[in-house]
């Protein structure tokens, strides 16, 4: 079994964060599966007081917003590492609807997001 890919945690203490067991409540599947998401690359984690987390603005009613994997294999495919994907989907963007790409992917406006991540690898 791989290594689970971990972000160094850039976020900032406001942004709030779920234990990888209450992830897995939410979306209705085991911990492993969880936990293969994130080898996969459609949740991203950091280690927070010891334990694994993900951040709840990755997860709304319905699971798995809309548009994040994407996103995130976007980010990976130009280069961009765990750490630097979180830091720009929390990152400020005036220009952007929701402000921040992660708000704007909640709002459904994930095209232009995607437009964006990919964009920034030219």
């Amino acid at each position: 079994m791989s290594a689970i890919p971990i972000a160094d945690d850039v976020l900032d203490a406001g942004v709030p964060v779920l234990p990888i067991a209450e992830v897995a409540g939410v979306l209705g599947q085991s911990v492993n599966k969880v936990r293969q998401m994130l080898r996969d690359g459609q949740l991203i984690a950091v280690r927070r007081d010891g334990e694994l987390m993900v951040p709840a603005d990755f997860l709304g009613k319905d699971g798995v917003i809309k548009g994040l994997a994407g996103t995130i294999t976007v980010l990976a495919d130009a280069g961009f590492n765990r750490t630097e994907m979180l830091r720009w989907l929390f990152s400020e963007d005036e220009s952007l609807p929701g402000v921040t790409p992660i708000n704007a992917l909640r709002t459904s406006h994930g095209t232009e997001v995607k437009r964006r991540a990919q964009a920034m690898a030219f």
